[in-house]
């Protein structure tokens, strides 16, 4: 194997190397993108869920208390 062929093998591997990384370079910029867009959705669900939470806790507030009707309160319902 000649200098020119080992120089010729380098060069090809280099340029594929440099194809390799702008391809991952691409690659990483879509995924980042993807992570901004889903850090986004998971922000607006988190703040939709906090918001559900606080109106079931205000009705929740607003139900009557039971009224026991027997009198007793050792929880048997029946005659002690």
């Amino acid at each position: 194997m000649t200098i020119s062929t080992q120089i010729d093998q380098v060069c090809e591997r280099v340029e594929r190397l440099l194809l390799r990384h702008e391809e991952l370079e691409r690659t990483n910029a879509l995924l980042s993108e993807q992570v901004q867009q889903l850090t986004q959705e998971r922000d607006s669900l988190k703040s939709r869920l906090a918001a559900a939470r606080a109106r079931v806790d205000d009705l929740l507030d607003r139900l009557p208390m039971p009224q026991n009707h027997t009198g007793h309160t050792d929880g048997t319902g029946g005659a002690a």
